[in-house]
């Protein structure tokens, strides 16, 4: 006959049991909470699996935010585009030698206040050679 085993240490094993399951629960759930809080959020250009993210969501945005400000300067209209050059090179018809120069400067000058870039970064810029 078979002997059942003593119900108290049944008990206690099952109670030991519980608690190292609940602590590897607990710290499988740590772990997993903060390896996808470093993950990128764009999954869809991570076919192969998640990524370690390189800047945080918060800057992410930023980012974002200026990449969207320049993609839309960058889809300036055509006709803006020939208006800008025709008042700049109408604008002072004294020196022909320039006309280029200041279509060329008021077109960049124009992309630079609609980008918000300042103006300071144009200074930094070596000038055109002769």
């Amino acid at each position: 006959m078979e002997q059942l085993p003593d119900p108290a240490l049944l008990e206690q094993e099952r109670e030991r049991f519980l608690r190292e399951f609940k602590i590897q629960l607990t710290t499988f759930q740590r772990s997993e909470r903060s390896t996808r809080l470093h993950c990128c959020i764009k999954e869809e250009n991570h076919q192969n699996g998640p990524v370690t993210a390189a800047i945080c969501l918060e800057c992410y945005d930023h980012l974002q935010e200026r990449v969207d400000v320049l993609e839309a300067v960058l889809r300036m209209d055509l006709k803006e585009a020939a208006r800008i050059v025709y008042d700049a090179v109408w604008a002072d018809p004294s020196d022909p030698t320039k006309t280029y120069e200041n279509a060329a400067n008021a077109l960049l000058t124009e992309l630079r206040k609609r980008s918000g870039v300042p103006y300071t970064f144009a200074l930094l810029q070596a000038p055109l050679s002769d």
